[in-house]
């Protein structure tokens, strides 16, 4: 039993009301009565709640959360109270979140009556949360008390790379709408390694793919249409060094990662390519083989799952050697990795070539979007400010560096900020499959 506001303010009026019966006697009886009719009222009130089991509520929310994503919870609470009753509701989110306004005010009516409340919690990080009870407070329309209800189960969801960004794009690329989300569509002029069809000659196409026999027979221009070829591996190398222990907006580089070569892995598929993950810090550590069959998207989910970077220094001789023993056939590497200066890309620059000798390499780094602000700010009027904005120029000139450096050493890069990351290097593997660079 919990007593409310009302309560105590109800008590200290009765309590002043006697108080001035010292004065007037009047009012010492006018207490007298007052104090009687308020404990009559507060047994009738504990009465009405405790003499049954009046309210229930349930947590309903899916089994596995997205991270970086907003996942929805819902509650439902029943009454069986033969009376209106008010309820304040409270549920126990993990404490990683540190939320502590879950907290909703509702009224349910006469018996069989409920309702449904619903919140959106955004995880940050991957790993197991822990959820627990529910907390209901209900009152009469009297407010004097409130008995509590603990409903629920305690129960643990798992939070997954963002699985909700993969069925979004899912359902776009079922329907042929993933321009919506910025993806480009890019023509395919030129003649891939596969015959797909024999079309009408219009105006763009390549007159190379002029198909004359075809033309004779049907007394028009014919082209020959070529495919994409398929098959080929892709594989997201995803570092997880101290570099990828960077944060924005709450979610660290190395989760940016996952999220994008998840959504990347889908599409090779989807194109009939076959994606696979190799992770490495100081030492080579996670490899799933590049496929295409059916389980594979739940086995990349599971693979990185779990993942988490280090406060090492990434070894880019330990991933030459393995990807060297177990990549045979050339593939397509996407590497996710961070660079701040000229130094750090110089010292692992032999490495890089090595790997984009052997297979087509492409570098994925991230640009500082709190730099990009602060660059673009005009309103500087003392000293600091004017050195913070040379300062921040300095380091996105670097990047600039990095991007041209890599491209005069035949290897192929992509800066990009963490919000754009996904959007951005799909379309980089549309561009380059539809250039037959992979």
């Amino acid at each position: 039993m919990f007593l409310t506001r009302r309560f105590y303010l109800c008590s200290a009026l009765i309590i002043f009301i006697l108080c001035g019966g010292f004065l007037w006697e009047s009012l010492f009886l006018m207490g007298q009565l007052a104090l009687l009719v308020f404990v009559l009222v507060v047994i009738s009130e504990g009465w009405m709640l405790y003499r049954t089991k009046g309210i229930t509520a349930t947590r309903r929310c899916a089994e596995r959360f997205s991270n970086g994503d907003d996942n929805l919870v819902r509650i439902r609470i029943e009454s069986r109270y033969p009376f209106a009753v008010q309820l304040r509701v409270i549920d126990e989110i993990p404490v990683v979140f540190q939320v502590r306004d879950i907290n909703f005010k509702l009224s349910l009516g006469s018996a069989a009556s409920g309702k449904t409340v619903e919140y959106k919690l955004r995880p940050t990080r991957r790993g197991e949360y822990g959820f627990g009870r529910i907390r209901v407070f209900a009152s009469t329309s009297l407010g004097l008390m409130e008995r509590r209800f603990t409903c629920g189960e305690a129960e643990t969801i798992k939070v997954y790379p963002s699985y909700l960004m993969l069925h979004r794009y899912e359902l776009m690329a079922m329907s042929n709408n993933l321009t919506e989300f910025g993806i480009k569509k890019i023509r395919r002029i030129g003649h891939n390694t596969e015959f797909e069809q024999i079309k009408e000659y219009v105006k763009g196409d390549d007159y190379r793919t002029i198909n004359w026999k075809a033309s004779a027979r049907r007394h028009a221009l014919m082209v020959n249409v070529y495919q994409d070829e398929r098959s080929q591996q892709i594989y997201n190398v995803i570092d997880k060094g101290r570099m990828m222990q960077q944060a924005f907006k709450g979610m660290t580089l190395l989760d940016y990662a996952i999220n994008a070569s998840l959504v990347l892995s889908y599409v090779a598929i989807h194109k009939e390519d076959k994606a696979g993950l190799v992770t490495f810090n100081e030492h080579f550590d996670t490899f799933l083989p590049a496929s295409r069959q059916s389980g594979q998207m739940q086995m990349l989910l599971e693979g990185l799952y779990k993942q988490q970077t280090s406060f090492g220094e990434t070894d880019y001789s330990s991933l030459c050697v393995h990807l060297g023993k177990l990549v045979n056939k050339r593939s397509f590497l996407i590497l996710y990795t961070n660079f701040d200066n000229m130094g750090s890309m110089n010292r692992q620059l032999p490495y890089l070539q090595q790997l984009n000798r052997q297979h087509r390499l492409l570098v994925v780094f991230f640009e500082d979007a709190e730099l990009k602000k602060l660059i673009s700010r005009h309103d500087q009027k003392d000293t600091e400010g004017y050195y913070q904005q040379v300062i921040s120029e300095k380091f996105a000139f670097e990047k600039r560096l990095i991007v041209n450096t890599l491209k005069q050493h035949g290897i192929y890069s992509l800066l990009t900020t963490p919000e754009n990351l996904s959007i951005d290097v799909i379309n980089k593997y549309l561009e380059m499959k539809s250039r037959q660079l992979l």
